[in-house]
């Protein structure tokens, strides 16, 4: 498991701000996805942030809005377990850590809680499931839990 800083992607306030909202409730939270790939690519970043926490993403959701000054509105998407936050320039979405399977008798996973592990298996590449944590005591750390030995 690589275990990396990489603080200099999170250079936007919003990241360490998450984080500490994040450690008020308890709860681990990661950026995930796309903007992590492009920063390791070395592409521009896209603005919309994916956030994983291991607990409740609307939840988490809730709570950054609350404190971000203003009136800020989350859009919960309940059958996805997800919301969504629009601030200054990004789209940030909140999921809680989920993992997923399949009946072979159907195309729509069975979803239920999971682990940052089960989160990152249920992506669809393996670049794509590389995790920032944002709770201060690791803020900057890439997490690759899959290394490259994924199936």
């Amino acid at each position: 498991m690589a275990q990396e800083n990489h603080s200099q992607a999170l250079t936007d306030s919003i990241f360490p701000f998450i984080g500490e909202v994040a450690d008020e409730l308890g709860l681990e939270c990661y950026v995930i996805g796309g903007f992590v790939r492009d920063y390791l690519l070395g592409r521009p970043q896209v603005k919309d942030i994916d956030i994983v926490t291991l607990g409740s993403g609307i939840e988490l959701a809730q709570a950054v809005a609350n404190k971000i000054p203003g009136k800020t509105k989350v859009s919960i998407f309940k059958n996805f377990g997800t919301a969504m936050i629009k601030h200054e320039q990004y789209e940030l979405e909140f999921v809680g850590a989920r993992k997923e399977s399949y009946r072979e008798d159907s195309r729509k996973p069975a979803v239920e809680d999971g682990s940052l592990e089960d989160d990152q298996k249920r992506r669809d590449f393996t670049i794509n499931a590389l995790a920032i944590r944002l709770n201060k005591a690791h803020f900057g750390e890439l997490l690759d839990l899959l290394g490259d030995n994924r199936t």
